[in-house]
């Protein structure tokens, strides 16, 4: 087995990106013409995540004056955007651009969803290595990196200071033993999710997917199980045992639970990622950011990177217009722009240095962390492992079963969705 590890020396080196251009349901748009081009006083459509609109508005004001075109941009969930075009696409209600995450990429090209986006050399280049691998499915692109996201850890300044800052895993959990009172909490974490728990999995030596020489991801080779893997969720299964976390944290709700206990300043600090400055911010909390703590083995924890795109929709019938749209989307110019709207940490390396983006602490945490991160795996198998390591996080979480035994069985279950799945 190879582990690839992505090494990312800056902070655009990793990229989240998501707009659409799509039309909703219902909706008269330039899908219903046979057209494969926009001759003016058309209308596109984009898909962008809830609450970034914002984001494009000069973008999309400036494209619409460029090409005489008229675009509707169209707030929608990023998580359920592939899902929405499975129905709309055929329907010719669905998006010319709309967004996705990285790890949405191998399903969108295997089920057809997702169009080429053909670019050279040099408009790749301007974005992370990382951002536009998670981009590339067989050496063909099929988006345009928007934005990154990895965890940090926002710690309260009024409960710790910086200089009594635990640095290792062990520390914290020394300090949330004398810290936690029932009332108050020490270090929390949502390690009953396979998003969060991955970090500290990966540090040890466990993997999801094996990887070959050439970055290739094969769903034969799966390392969440292993003795790495084991050794590492035994090192955080000790801050339940301990009654260190709310009984809530664990579950669909842990979310909000641990996010409502830093906002009411309940919690010295939280393993969570840069969607979350603006709450904490407008809560009133005094917080600080860094980077996740140094594990038990001496090495660094491995999160998640997080990678947003602009995608083209293989139903859209203005092909190049709706390409061109993506790109110009994500050029320099635009990423900062929308940056600045919505503190999305840009994937394009040369604004890593930008004084808009480095006079930002979460941004530069996120940067920081990034260089020891790993892509989520691209390719359709990872549908079939979100839900059964999730589940057997929590058994582990609630003390029903042992890390290894939850793990195996977990293991078994992925193997058999994806033989069931994706068996030929």
């Amino acid at each position: 087995m190879f582990k690839k590890k992505i090494w990312l020396k800056s902070l655009g080196l990793i990229t989240a990106s998501t707009l659409l251009v799509a039309c909703g349901p219902g909706e008269d748009t330039s899908t219903e013409t046979e057209n494969t081009e926009a001759t003016g006083g058309e209308t596109l459509v984009v898909w962008e995540d809830i609450d970034k609109s914002a984001g494009i508005e000069e973008a999309i004001a400036d494209f619409e004056e460029m090409h005489d075109v008229t675009i509707e941009v169209v707030e929608k969930t990023i998580a359920t955007q592939i899902e929405d075009i499975r129905l709309d696409g055929p329907a010719g209600t669905g998006p010319d651009v709309y967004t996705m995450t990285g790890d949405q990429i191998g399903t969108a090209v295997t089920e057809g969803l997702v169009s080429e986006i053909p670019i050279d050399d040099t408009v790749q280049e301007i974005y992370s290595e990382a951002a536009m691998d998670s981009q590339i499915v067989d050496g063909t692109v099929y988006g345009l990196p928007k934005a990154v996201e990895t965890t940090v850890l926002y710690y309260n300044k009024d409960l710790i200071s910086e200089d009594e800052l635990p640095t290792t895993l062990d520390e914290w959990f020394d300090f949330s033993k004398d810290f936690t009172d029932g009332e108050q909490y020490g270090l929390l974490a949502l390690w009953d999710q396979i998003y969060y728990a991955n970090s500290v999995m990966s540090g040890y030596g466990g993997y999801i997917f094996g990887q070959d020489e050439n970055g290739n991801y094969d769903p034969n080779d799966i390392g969440l199980n292993n003795d790495a893997a084991i050794e590492g969720l035994e090192s955080v299964q000790k801050f339940y045992d301990e009654g260190l976390f709310p009984q809530g944290i664990i579950g669909e709700q842990g979310i909000n639970v641990l996010d409502s206990l830093f906002s009411e300043g309940k919690a010295a600090a939280v393993i969570s990622g840069p969607w979350n400055q603006e709450p904490f911010s407008s809560a009133g909390i005094d917080y600080g950011v860094t980077t996740l703590p140094i594990l038990s083995n001496g090495e660094i924890m491995s999160p998640f990177v997080g990678v947003k795109s602009y995608n083209v929709s293989s139903y859209s019938k203005h092909q190049e217009l709706a390409q061109e749209l993506a790109i110009f989307l994500a050029n320099e110019e635009n990423t900062l722009k929308r940056y600045e709207e919505t503190q999305e940490i840009p994937a394009i390396t040369s604004l890593a240095d930008d004084p808009i983006v480095t006079e930002n602490e979460v941004a530069q945490a996120v940067a920081e962390q990034s260089q020891d991160s790993e892509l989520t795996p691209n390719i359709p198998e990872m549908n079939e492992v979100w839900e059964p390591v999730d589940s057997a996080l929590q058994t582990i979480a609630t003390g029903k079963a042992s890390p290894k035994e939850a793990m195996d069985n977990a293991v078994e279950t992925i193997k058999g969705q994806i033989e069931a799945t994706h068996g030929e």
